[in-house]
């Protein structure tokens, strides 16, 4: 198996990982804070001098995302995520869109430097910070015609600060869908090398 696939692998892993944490907070408006810091982190490192880099060069930082992505390759559906996938899918449209504009690319990392600064002063996860990161993805991402749909509870989804994690997480997993393509990601593989990417995302895990 080569390197290669292993990284095109864990950067999908990023993606799904930042898609089902969606759906969860979506749906039941919570999300465990490991893996939820753990994709949030992904939006300041800039210049990664490998793939594991953007995870904090530990792989159990994606381990929810590698789960739920070989589980949905191997079978299809996912009880617990059904909509996972669509999100993914949705995410992968959005930075292939982000790819071919330069000026909001320019603008996002630009709003990446000053929101970096304040993630070093309160931490990456806080409120502050998360709501300045959801401002970002609005004001850039969010701007295409195309918009992902996140479906839920209602009473989550109102939430200010709720609604503000969903953006931030959404914004990630663009993160990753753009490092996925810099390792050689491909939409058809999610067609044709289906198993073989699942296959990778259990050895991964193993790892």
């Amino acid at each position: 198996m080569s390197k290669d696939f292993r990284d095109i692998a864990a950067a999908m892993g990023g993606i799904f990982q930042a898609a089902a944490l969606v759906e969860q907070l979506a749906k039941t408006g919570y999300i465990p804070s490991q893996p939820f810091e753990a994709c949030i982190n992904t939006l300041f490192v800039q210049n990664p001098d490998s793939t594991l880099a953007v995870y904090g060069n530990d792989l159990n930082n994606i381990e929810h995302g590698l789960k739920v992505m070989a589980d949905l390759l191997h079978h299809h559906q996912n009880r617990e995520y059904p909509d996972t996938l669509r999100y993914v899918l949705g995410i992968l449209h959005i930075q292939k869109k982000l790819s071919n504009n330069k000026d909001m690319q320019a603008l996002i990392g630009q709003r990446l430097q000053q929101a970096n600064h304040q993630a070093e002063h309160f931490g990456v996860t806080h409120d502050n910070v998360i709501s300045n990161l959801a401002s970002i993805y609005t004001d850039t991402l969010s701007s295409f015609r195309f918009r992902i749909q996140v479906v839920g509870d209602f009473t989550y989804l109102q939430q200010e600060r709720i609604a503000a994690q969903v953006r931030a997480l959404l914004f990630s997993g663009v993160r990753s869908a753009t490092l996925w393509r810099q390792v050689g990601g491909t939409r058809l593989q999610m067609i044709l090398s289906r198993k073989k990417l699942a296959l990778t995302a259990d050895n991964l895990l193993r790892s």
